[in-house]
This record gives structure tokens, sequence and C-alpha cells, in this order.
């Protein structure tokens, strides 16, 4: 069964919130229609950029320059502010690639992110964002864990950039099926459920994955659901909210 998808109460929400700031919108509905607001506009993307990252870590891992079981001791010169765990620990304890990449996406740690960027190397990781669709977002830097100082390279994402990430791991075009059934069950360990998951049902029949992203004056979520009717995939980009 095919039918067409009613935006216009979304369309009425994504207007009344733009009023306090800037936000940006992109999703594809259940019979894969789009609806974009500023969904080319490059915003901040702060932590949703960790999702090409691994996407890349993943290639990697298939090309055997990667091993999700190789490990990494922990340095006093690794740690990094902001979020996570791993600054707090102590020096020398070990983590395996895939322990950093599940750091990465669901408790969004900064210190595992610029492991696995030093890893997968940032121009492959541009390269390969490229490759998948996402032809305006750019990764700039490691995560500081604040915004860059002016004259740094910072890291931007669009809207439509982002869903098109998310869409080409739902639809196994990221990397192979099974690495990309690898990387929702990575997203759906996220454990920041008020942003995309906020109002969803408690139902064995209901599905999510999502990845974050929170710095001074940005707030974004990426991410799907995946219900009996269909599936939905979202990004949204909020930028200078009170």
């Amino acid at each position: 069964m095919s039918w067409a998808t009613e935006w216009g109460r979304l369309a009425t929400t994504v207007a009344d919130a733009g009023v306090r700031g800037t936000v940006g919108v992109s999703v594809y509905g259940a019979n894969n229609e789009q609806w974009q607001h500023f969904g080319d506009r490059l915003f901040g993307a702060a932590s949703t950029i960790k999702i090409p990252v691994m996407i890349e870590v993943f290639r990697q891992v298939e090309a055997g320059k990667i091993a999700l079981d190789g490990t990494y001791a922990l340095t006093d010169a690794d740690r990094t502010n902001g979020s996570g765990v791993m600054r707090h620990l102590h020096a020398g304890m070990e983590f395996t690639t895939h322990d950093l990449l599940y750091l990465m996406i669901a408790i969004s740690d900064n210190t595992a992110t610029n492991l696995l960027i030093r890893m997968a190397g940032i121009e492959q990781i541009n390269r390969t964002m490229a490759k998948i669709g996402m032809s305006r977002s750019v990764l700039g830097r490691p995560m500081y864990g604040r915004p860059a100082l002016p004259g740094d390279p910072e890291n931007y994402a669009t809207p439509n950039d982002m869903a098109q990430a998310i869409k080409a791991i739902l639809d196994g075009t990221a990397a192979s099926r099974q690495s990309c059934d690898a990387m929702m069950g990575l997203l759906e360990g996220q454990q920041n459920a008020r942003r995309i998951a906020r109002y969803l049902p408690q139902s064995n029949s209901v599905r999510w994955g999502s990845k974050t992203g929170s710095v001074v004056g940005v707030t974004n979520d990426v991410g799907y659901v995946l219900a009996p009717n269909g599936r939905l995939i979202v990004a949204v980009f909020c930028e200078n909210f009170p």
C-alpha cells in the first residue's frame, strides 16, 4: 500500500519553534517521501559528526585495516574534555575498537571519538562522507568539548546530509549489510532518550536509534524510528535557542 504523507503538523511545529531560534529539519517518512526545512543549511554538527566516524571505522574493518577486537591502552595524553567517561579512567586501561565505538555512540565519549578519528583519519572520513552523499558536511577537527575558536576548523553538517547518512545505514549501502546492522545496534544503544525518542511508546514493536549532539548554542539529534507501519528518518539541528 502506498500513501502520501501529511506534513502540515510538522511544518507548523517547526515554524513555531523557529521563532525562538534556528531549526533545520530533514525527515524521510514511511513512504520514503522527504520533508525539509533549511535542509541544506550548514549547522554546527556537535556530536552528530560521530555518525560518519562510525561509518568509516566499519568500512576500514571490512578492508582489514582496523580490527574490532584490536585493543588500545588509554594514556594521559588521550584525555579530552566534554562528554564521556574515559577522561576519568586510569591510564593503561585497555579498550577494544568495539568498546570505543560503543562509548562514542551510546554516551558520546569524546576521548573514544578522538581515538577512532586518529585510527580512521580525518581525510578518509571526509572522503567517505562525500561517497555516501554527505556532500556539504565536513569533519574539520577532533572533539574539544567546546565550539572551535575563531579561525579554527569546525565540524559542520546539514540536516539533509545527516538524514542521508542514516538512510545509507538503514538501506545497507553505507557499508556491508552486516556492518550496517552492527551500526544500527550501536545507535540503538543511545542513552539519551529525551530527543527523537521522547514521546515514543514503550513497545517491543517500536525500535529507535540516534546520535545526539550538544555544545554551547547547539542542540541536535539524528536517527530513526522503526515501527509496524514503516520507518521514519529524522535529522533535527537547533541553534541559538534560549
